[in-house]
């Protein structure tokens, strides 16, 4: 067997046995204050970066860290790793994070997510959705917690564009409604840990934070503005990523 699929194999196995030993271990704070739920989130990602770099090579780096939100505002990010979902516990404090509403249904993680008030968005209610989407984020943005959200709505391959999966109304929605910056966020995890593949490659996940927008523009001009920024960093990214592979 080649050795990066020993690698890949020994990264899965440590993944999923970390992530269910943080579980069970975390269980107990469902009874606790949440913050400790939050702490146990911070280090389970914490754990599974070390675990990327000793098992496979792989290491992370962060840019524009000075763009960083540290209170209620809306990071909007480029998807293209299972990564990509467990970051942000170890980057931001205290993120609310707009994710599915099937999640929830998940034993004890979808308890925790449930404990430390992310943002769960029923896909089939339509304008309901949204609604509830902004009263959960107008509540997360008051208690000075970043919103996270990923404007395509799912993860996308690398090298995918947003004409190839379209930019969804969510994060408009919160831009109006909400009244903060939104903070584009680009990466390049998609090289290294692949939607819906097995296999994993050594090399360097960069995720950047980008210029802040600032709240009130009109739609349209937001809507281009956030697309052309993450789409043109996160391309950048990917690029020169590959001429080092």
């Amino acid at each position: 067997m080649p050795m990066r699929a020993i690698r890949s194999n020994l990264f899965n196995l440590l993944f999923y046995a970390w992530s269910i030993v943080m579980v069970l271990a975390f269980s107990p704070a469902l009874l606790l204050p949440y913050q400790v739920t939050v702490w146990g989130q911070r280090q389970w990602a914490r754990g599974v970066n070390f675990l990327m770099r000793f098992s496979v090579g792989i290491h992370v780096e962060y840019r524009g860290l000075e763009f960083r939100p540290h209170g209620g505002a809306i990071v909007a990010a480029k998807h293209q790793s299972a990564w990509d979902t467990l970051i942000w516990h170890a980057i931001l404090d205290d993120p609310a994070m707009v994710m599915k509403l099937e999640l929830l249904s998940i034993p004890i993680y979808g308890w925790m997510c449930r404990k430390t008030r992310m943002i769960a968005v029923d896909r089939k209610a339509g304008t309901k959705a949204l609604r509830a989407m902004l009263e959960d984020g107008r509540a997360a943005v008051a208690l000075g917690r970043p919103i996270v959200i990923f404007p395509q709505g799912t993860r996308t391959a690398s090298g995918a564009s947003a004409k190839d999966v379209p930019y969804q109304p969510g994060v408009s929605a919160l831009y109006r409604g909400l009244d903060v910056p939104v903070v584009p966020v680009a990466l390049n995890s998609g090289l290294f840990w692949p939607r819906r593949q097995f296999m994993r490659r050594p090399g360097t996940i960069v995720l950047e934070f980008l210029k802040p927008i600032p709240p009130g523009l009109p739609r349209k001009e937001f809507d281009a503005l956030l697309q052309e920024r993450i789409e043109s960093a996160t391309s950048a990214l990917e690029k020169e990523a590959q001429a080092k592979i």
